[in-house]
């Protein structure tokens, strides 16, 4: 593994992160920084379907129109926003708060492969050896705000770091967004009350184009067409909100033994998506 030292004088330093009020000195990194807007997408580790799902949702859609997806490479949200850039065919950089020489967490260095394979790259201001304490991790987030557009909560309980994150965000005068989840839900509480405070509402990557002023031809809607009775009843049920295996089958009349098998053709010929826990996505 190559590790490239990069001052704050380099080219290569991010110029949005030359912007905020502390910047680092240097940044060390492995494989490459990638030369697009940035949007990062933070939250809570412990994460419910609803939040797995609209992260997957908006990291998969906004790699696909063209942005690096900026996360912290740890479990939840940010490990399923990388992982759905990856499955985009998009670019993602993590930044983490410790030694590139040892990632961490240990569970997630299969991400950290994966980043460095797919093109994308991973940050630290620390150099290698630095353990990852507690400390470093509000540090960390300042970059991961710095280096982005716009910072993304969705889902996180009202004490949740990533509420750091947008504080940072906020100090740096870039876009807070975040996701409205169920009132009763604690892991809502988070992206909640910044609502209330002013953040701007997400449902889905168009929102978070449309207040950055942009626009994207991959995110125009596509016309997906059903080639069975089955197939068009997943569809309406996942377009209403029922994105799980169990739920497909509680929901709709067909033999949960011919679920799977077309799901599975589904996903062959294009029309939905598995991002993992038994969830479903439409494509469209």
């Amino acid at each position: 593994m190559t590790m490239e030292y990069i001052p704050y004088k380099s080219k290569l330093y991010p110029d949005l992160l030359r912007d905020i009020a502390s910047p680092p000195t240097c940044l060390y990194l492995v494989g490459t920084i990638p030369e697009l807007p940035m949007v990062s997408i933070v939250g809570s580790r412990a994460l419910t379907e609803y939040g797995q799902y609209m992260t997957y949702r908006l990291a998969y859609d906004l790699a696909k129109a063209g942005f690096c997806i900026v996360s912290g490479m740890a479990l939840g949200v940010d490990a399923i926003a990388h992982k759905a850039a990856l499955e985009a065919g998009g670019a993602t950089l993590a930044v983490l708060a410790g030694g590139l020489d040892s990632p961490s967490p240990r569970s997630n260095y299969w991400l950290f492969e994966r980043i460095l394979a797919s093109g994308g790259g991973v940050i630290s201001e620390y150099p290698a050896g630095a353990t990852p304490f507690k400390q470093n991790f509000p540090a960390r987030n300042r970059i991961i705000a710095g280096l982005s557009l716009a910072t993304i909560i969705t889902e996180a309980n009202a004490s949740s770091g990533s509420l750091i994150t947008a504080n940072f965000a906020l100090q740096a005068n870039r876009m807070i967004m975040a996701v409205p989840g169920n009132v009763t839900s604690p892991r809502s509480a988070g992206p909640n009350n910044l609502l209330k405070l002013g953040a701007k509402p997400v449902t889905d990557a168009v929102d978070v184009l449309t207040e950055l002023g942009l626009a994207s031809e991959a995110l125009a809607p596509k016309t997906v067409r059903a080639d069975s009775a089955e197939e068009a009843t997943i569809m309406e049920l996942i377009g209403n909100g029922h994105h799980t295996t169990a739920a497909l089958i509680e929901k709709s009349d067909i033999e949960a033994s011919s679920i799977a098998s077309i799901l599975s053709l589904m996903e062959i010929t294009g029309k939905v998506r598995n991002i993992g826990s038994g969830q479903w996505i439409l494509t469209s």
